[in-house]
């Protein structure tokens, strides 16, 4: 088995396993009870490309949609929750962020006179100010519930991008058994292949909504926004902040070598 990360297992290879399910169900029903050491000795051989090609379909499928999503929702809830017309914070707790994240970017928060004049200019500021938090909160320990809700996201997202795939899979594998069964009038029992494309169709039409995306979208980037009063956040800028200055400050005339003093 290979030894995926957290993330990869559950936002990835999990939703392209349960996309796949009716499939897996009715490779088992006809395997079983059968000789399969041929099958174990191939499936062992090709069980990690198999399931890294799981994970990659997912992650492709749902890189693919993304775009069509952050459209909808009116750009990514990490940009619009920082607008001075969003009201998921309130008006003290939008201050704190912005000046915190102004003062990690050395550039002033746009005003709300500046933001409604120039939106776009305003949208590129806090576009920034989100990179700038996604790269310093990767630390999973100290942001488990960010990453928690990260994967929340990923999960819903990449499931909703294979959801009709699996849906035209669930058809298919129906019709096939439904075949099958007029033709060999018996055989195998396939009985349990169709209450697990039943049930698996119900999922997907259910669960795996639009809306359910949206939410964990903007339930993740809420975290993102809010881990600006982590201390464990605020704590570590804090002490990178001297040790910069210290790499930056002017030489004394003393400690110039011939080559920099050019007085």
């Amino acid at each position: 088995m290979p030894k995926f990360d957290k993330y990869t297992l559950f936002a990835r290879l999990f939703p392209a396993m349960i996309a796949a399910a009716p499939a897996i169900a009715l490779a088992w029903t006809v395997i079983a009870g059968k000789e399969v050491k041929l099958v174990q000795a191939i499936a062992g051989t090709a069980l990690t490309v198999l399931l890294m090609v799981f994970a990659d379909v997912a992650r492709r499928r749902g890189k693919a949609i993304a775009p069509r999503l952050v459209e909808r929702m009116g750009g990514l809830p990490s940009i619009t929750m920082l607008r001075h017309g969003d009201t998921t914070f309130d008006t003290a707790t939008k201050a704190r962020m912005h000046a915190f994240l102004a003062a990690r970017l050395g550039q002033a928060a746009p005003t709300p006179e500046q933001e409604q004049a120039a939106p776009d200019a305003a949208d590129g500021f806090y576009a920034r100010a989100g990179n700038w938090l996604r790269e310093n909160t990767r630390n999973k320990k100290k942001f488990d519930i960010l990453f928690n809700e990260n994967i929340t996201y990923g999960y819903r997202r990449n499931l909703f991008a294979l959801k009709w795939p699996a849906l035209i899979l669930n058809i298919l594998i129906v019709i096939g058994c439904a075949a099958y069964l007029w033709i060999q009038q018996g055989g195998v029992d396939l009985m349990p292949v169709f209450v697990i494309a039943v049930l698996h169709a119900a999922y997907l039409a259910i669960f795996s909504t639009r809306s359910a995306v949206e939410e964990a979208s903007r339930t993740y980037a809420r975290q993102l926004l809010l881990s600006t009063e982590s201390p464990a956040l605020v704590k570590a800028t804090a002490a990178a902040k001297p040790m910069a200055t210290r790499r930056t400050r002017k030489p004394k005339q003393s400690e110039l070598s011939p080559s920099d003093n050019t007085s």
